[in-house]
């Protein structure tokens, strides 16, 4: 049975719907069965740069396994690192 959700009031302002939420709880306010999760396709997620040195020959074997998926290297360089963090992610649950 879904619970009676109490109306959203009218706010005249940001700043009054901010004072709003800081002082009440949201939980009469929704029903949570109801609820749709957010997609948002065109968010990027926030990079940092870093300055990595590499053995001249490492980088040259990453370049070239890039060069043969057609993929830029540091692309390659971040699909690597991500997927040996899932690997280790794994192992550590197993122990």
């Amino acid at each position: 049975m879904a619970k009676k959700v109490k109306a959203l009031p009218r706010f005249r302002t940001e700043d009054e719907e901010r004072e709003f939420w800081a002082t009440h709880d949201s939980t009469p306010y929704f029903e949570a069965s109801s609820a749709v999760r957010a997609v948002f396709p065109n968010l990027k997620p926030s990079t940092e740069t870093i300055s990595l040195r590499l053995p001249k020959h490492l980088l040259d074997s990453i370049r070239a396994a890039a060069n043969a998926k057609d993929v830029p290297y540091q692309s390659l360089i971040k699909v690597w690192l991500s997927e040996k963090l899932v690997e280790r992610r794994v192992q550590d649950k197993e122990k």
